[in-house]
């Protein structure tokens, strides 16, 4: 008997989760990323480990439309440093928006909701973003707002025309 009950090739396999920040009920910035981070890590999943990457792939579409409650998006500042002395450069989130989109705001809110650790940069990669509603995903994509889509399958025509005559 196996040592490893339920730990097959099938239970590690990635799903692909659609969140759009276009729809109205769409929450702020900070609680859409900490739900965004749990689907990355795989912490979802009943058989989530911390040393093992079994997380999904989530496609974030319209973040040019990224919410944020009180002054945040004129109060909130990301820091750069390049190490040498008085290298240290400051721009605010509106600025962050305008010069490199949302996406990259939502990226970094992520980005630091995520354990520190070797697997951050793997997640990471599987967070698609996209500026508007159009992405290259669209057959991967399972759930959509936490909904199961359904998958219709595909029947050839001219298989069954062929079978007929």
């Amino acid at each position: 008997m196996s040592q490893t009950i339920g730990k097959t090739r099938l239970a590690y396999s990635r799903a692909w989760h659609h969140v759009s920040f276009s729809s109205p009920t769409t929450p702020a910035l900070g609680r859409l990323a900490s739900r965004i981070a749990i689907l990355l890590m795989g912490k979802n999943k009943p058989i989530w480990d911390p040393s093992t990457d079994c997380g999904d792939y989530v496609v974030a579409t319209g973040c040019a439309g990224v919410h944020v409650t009180g002054k945040k998006m004129q109060q909130k500042l990301y820091y750069k440093q390049t190490t040498r002395p008085g290298a240290l450069k400051a721009i605010s989130m509106e600025q962050m928006v305008r010069k490199w989109g949302g996406g990259e705001v939502l990226k970094r809110a992520v980005r630091g909701m995520l354990p520190k650790n070797r697997l951050r940069d793997k997640r990471l990669e599987r967070l698609k973003v996209f500026e508007g509603e159009a992405h290259p995903y669209k057959k991967n994509l399972i759930k959509f707002d936490g909904r199961t889509r359904k998958v219709e399958p595909e029947v050839k025509m001219e298989v069954l025309e062929q079978k007929s005559i």
